[in-house]
């Protein structure tokens, strides 16, 4: 380190640095020259090896390395990077240390643990110090690389012990590193190209320094791209200026790229931007050169003459076309440019996109429409033979509009499918949407105009979408409607599906009356007891009461596989699914009363075996019987459903919304001395007033049946297995009745039968419902005896031939007949 009396105050801010730099490191005047040749006028410059001091205070900085011959202003504000300053500024030389640290910023970059190994030699050309504030400004020049050593510890500011590297100068091949620096400067001419702001780096850089200068270039070449902190340290530690000029070059070029495809987004936005103003001013131009000579109109005649177009076309109604013409008068003294044109014109555009007297032909071909129903949907010959007595009425009457069908069945039947094949049959547009959950009348009967976005009805937006006065319309879950304060959805309905009112159907957002009288309304619900009376009263019902398990196998066979299949990316040759094996998921995973649930496991066992074949298997896969099944889809869901035998216990037939099922009643005394009737299985209030009323007819009329009267005396327990599902109806009369009676006897029922009906407090049988489902049911599980209300032999006789084939069944009209068919065996 240069003692005290070495005079190395800073220079002048004019003064040329550089070279005394050069002088230093050789590039200058030449040491070896004789006394004549270097002018013996005053002592020689001093080397620069000879003022850097060993142990340096650093300067750590958070941001990016500074290099060797950087000229740069620094300003220093507060603790400790003020005490750092105020150190160099008093150290001989005026010189001290930047060093990249690792940490971002605050404190931590101070951090020994944090800073890189190799820094830049900085010394201060200039200073000013505002003692108050703790605050230097300062003009700092970067002269070469060190590497720390050694971390110093001790008060005052950061120091650490540091070895030099300066750059062998003459020692340097030249020669060996000129390819490299051409091409580093040609690299450098093509960002030039592209970006003007290098340009007033490098003239700063040839004002101090020359291209001549490899190392210095390299350094330069560096700090001006925009590269990664790392990266430039990279740079920075590189001692071997061959190996730093590569490693320049690789910056430098992925820097040219970056350059090219920010001037490539430039120009294609500038393009982008400069074609469309282009495009406007002449389109404008073009509008007045048109408008001059009476070529074309200006936007709101165009919309005027649109609508009146569209009339043409339409037969309208005389207030229908009295409204358009008062709505086009207004539209023509309107601004393009107000709200109030834009509410206008979409008004317009909904009068007159909707087909006033525009009505596609009925196919009302018989067998056509047979072949149709049958192609889509197996079984349900009831229901495709009302859907033919239907066509057959609108044939003779040579139309069938104003209808409304409402089909109800469990969940899977095919309803909806239904819908379509009608629609198909009779060659009319389609259009589905569903009023599930349907809280606001609005949805119905429209918007008023007033609203913002107002927009018509459902109705409308069908009659618009199809584009015909006559297509057929289908409303999903319309026992799933509901009501708010914004208005009962159901109540609106009643407008549109009367056929006395719906020829004037006014929407509040036309306010212009619409004839909905030629559109077949098909709706479809899972049960009756949630629409309301008046709109029930308004719809032919036709009940699809489920599949028994033939029908579903050939559904599955002729639909469901197929259509799997399909959906899965499979073909016959891929997968091959057994009758048997059919059979086993219909019993065993799929016994609701559709079929949506049997579709999902053929669904599974199609994506299961498409894994299978990508991983190898041969082909076909096939699913052959029960094993294969449970191979695929585990164990069966359901058990074999097996009616329980014993005393007290009658089995019973139910309906639900999924179809029929049996429904096993049990009875037991519980306490011989106080007597009472507890009711357990999660029992509605219909259901435990049943039970009430079979325990009182029972007591009251012991003496008909036989038995120990003083059984029924205790408290008896009335159970209904399955207490987690809900239960209710009055249809478990008899079947409570009857198993009270077995109690009574101690005598069970001798043979494997069930029964249906309700009971009066005399002992009558009265009719209940859904008595397909409950045939079904029982065949299900291998009931073949039946006991049902005389009242339902109507219903019993429109039960299919095949569904019946094999039932023996008794119909009664008092319990006295039940009681002697099932403990005396004897038949009414």
């Amino acid at each position: 380190m240069a003692d005290d009396s070495n005079d190395n105050a800073p220079p002048t801010a004019g003064a040329n640095t550089s070279e005394d730099l050069e002088g230093a490191t050789g590039t200058g005047a030449d040491p070896a020259a004789g006394p004549g040749e270097s002018g013996e006028k005053g002592p020689p410059p001093a080397r620069l090896e000879d003022v850097l001091p060993p142990i340096l205070v650093l300067y750590p900085l958070g941001g990016r390395p500074f290099f060797p011959g950087m000229l740069t202003p620094i300003q220093v504000d507060g603790s400790p990077y003020y005490e750092t300053i105020k150190w160099a500024l008093g150290s001989p030389g005026k010189m001290f240390g930047i060093i990249l640290s690792q940490a971002e910023d605050g404190q931590e970059v101070f951090n020994p643990d944090k800073l890189y190994r190799v820094g830049t030699v900085v010394r201060i050309l200039e200073a000013a110090v505002n003692e108050e504030e703790q605050q230097v400004k300062l003009l700092a020049e970067g002269l070469s690389r060190f590497e720390v050593r050694e971390i110093i510890s001790g008060d005052g500011p950061l120091r650490a012990q540091v070895v030099h590297h300066l750059t062998p100068g003459r020692q340097v091949d030249q020669d060996a590193l000129k390819p490299y620096t051409m091409a580093v400067i040609n690299t450098l001419k093509e960002i030039l190209k592209y970006d003007s702001l290098y340009q007033e780096q490098v003239k700063m850089f040839l004002s101090r320094h020359n291209f001549s200068e490899p190392d210095r270039l390299a350094d330069f070449v560096a700090s001006m791209t925009s590269s990664t902190r790392e990266e430039l340290q990279e740079v920075l530690e590189t001692l071997n200026i061959q190996q730093r000029l590569e490693r320049v070059l690789g910056l430098l070029k992925k820097e040219l790229e970056i350059v090219k495809l920010q001037d490539k987004i430039s120009k294609q936005v500038e393009h982008g931007i400069s074609e469309n103003q282009r495009q406007f001013f002449l389109r404008e131009q073009l509008k007045e050169i048109q408008k001059e000579l009476g070529i074309t109109k200006d936007d709101r005649t165009a919309d005027v003459d649109r609508f009146r177009k569209r009339m043409e076309a339409l037969t309208l109604s005389e207030d229908a076309r009295q409204r358009i013409d008062e709505e086009l008068d207004k539209l023509a003294v309107l601004e393009p440019s107000s709200a109030e044109y834009g509410v206008t014109r979409n008004y317009l555009d909904w009068l007159t996109l909707l087909p006033w007297g525009v009505h596609s032909a009925d196919k009302l071909d018989l067998p056509r429409a047979r072949r149709i129903l049958d192609e889509d949907h197996d079984g349900l010959e009831d229901v495709k033979d009302r859907i033919l007595e239907f066509l057959a009425v609108g044939k003779l009457k040579g139309e069938i509009g104003g209808s409304i069908i409402l089909l109800v069945g469990p969940p899977g039947v095919g309803k909806t499918s239904i819908g379509r094949s009608v629609a198909r049959s009779v060659g009319r547009e389609f259009y589905r949407f569903s009023v599930g959950g349907m809280r606001d009348e609005a949805e119905i009967k429209g918007h008023r105009r007033t609203y913002v976005g107002a927009m018509p009805g459902k109705f409308l937006q069908a009659v618009r979408h199809t584009k015909v006065a006559n297509p057929i319309i289908m409303l999903d879950e319309v026992d799933k409607i509901g009501a708010s304060y914004q208005g009962d959805p159901a109540s609106a309905l009643l407008e549109v599906l009367d056929p006395e009112q719906n020829s004037e159907f006014l929407d509040h957002y036309l306010d212009v009356r619409f004839d909905l009288s030629k559109i077949l309304f098909i709706c479809t619900a899972n049960q009756l007891d949630t629409i309301p009376r008046p709109l029930l009263d308004r719809m032919e019902v036709i009940r699809l009461s489920g599949y028994i398990t033939e029908e579903k196998l050939e559904i599955a066979r002729h639909h469901l596989v197929p259509k799997q299949l399909e959906k899965n990316g499979l073909t016959r040759n891929d997968l091959r699914i057994a009758k048997d094996a059919l059979r086993v998921m219909v019993e065993g995973y799929a016994r609701e009363a559709g079929v949506r649930r049997l579709e999902q496991k053929i669904g599974a066992i199609a994506r299961k075996s498409a894994v299978r074949i990508l991983d190898g298997a041969d082909k076909p896969i096939r699913v052959s019987n029960r094993a294969d099944v449970e191979e695929f889809l585990g164990k069966p869901d359901f058990r074999d459903e097996k009616p329980l035998k014993g005393v007290g216990i009658v089995t019973g037939l139910a309906w639900t919304a999924l179809g029929g099922a049996t429904l096993d009643i049990e009875a037991a005394v519980i306490e011989r001395e106080k007597p009472g009737l507890t009711l357990t299985g999660s029992l509605g209030e219909v259901m435990k007033e049943s039970a009430r009323i079979a325990h009182g007819f029972v007591l009251s009329n012991s003496a008909l049946f036989g038995g120990k009267t003083e059984a029924l005396k205790g408290t008896i327990h009335l159970h209904v297995p399955e207490g987690a599902t809900p239960k209710d109806g009055p249809s478990a009369g008899i079947t409570m009745t009857t198993a009270l009676v077995s109690l009574m006897r101690g005598e069970a029922v001798p043979r494997q039968l069930a029964m249906t009906g309700e009971i009066t407090l005399t002992g009558q049988v009265l009719a209940v419902g859904g008595i397909r489902e409950k045939v079904i049911a029982a065949r299900r599980v291998g009931i073949r005896e039946l006991i049902l209300p005389d009242a339902c032999r109507k219903d019993y006789e429109e039960v299919p031939d095949y569904i019946r084939n094999g039932f023996t069944v008794h119909f009664v009209k008092r319990y006295q007949e039940v009681a002697r068919i099932v403990f005396e065996n004897k038949t009414s």
